[in-house]
């Protein structure tokens, strides 16, 4: 997995924002800076055939959802980027030098669900 391009990113930022199936034209209405609807239709279609979205027959068009919320998109870039680095303690610490008072606390609530095989959510 990689990351998205920019406008596969503002596409995806939308379809979650949205929760709910977007037209491309909603989608398309929504971007800026504004892009040319068929260079929005294509990049949703890349999207879709790469299984980021998933679409359902609207009339003549479709309607986009995403297959992956923003969350368990975000936490697999996280889990590939600690699994590229060449010493995982030295990348946690460097995170933990980053983050706030508060989403440190956040980080040891989450830790400790994992510990408990539950799910941080």
């Amino acid at each position: 997995m990689r990351g998205f391009g920019d406008l596969e990113s503002a596409i995806m930022d939308q379809v979650w924002s949205a929760g709910r199936p977007l037209l491309v034209r909603e989608i398309q209405q929504a971007l800026y800076p504004e892009r040319a609807y068929n260079t929005v239709w294509t990049v949703t279609e890349i999207l879709y055939r790469k299984g980021w979205l998933a679409r359902e027959k609207a009339g003549r068009a479709y309607r986009y959802r995403a297959t992956v919320s923003r969350d368990e998109y975000t936490g697999d870039l996280m889990g590939e980027a600690l699994a590229a680095s060449g010493d995982v303690v030295a990348a946690f610490r460097r995170f933990a030098e980053q983050i706030s008072p508060d989403e440190v606390e956040q980080l040891r609530q989450a830790l400790e669900q994992a510990r408990r095989g539950g799910s941080a959510r």
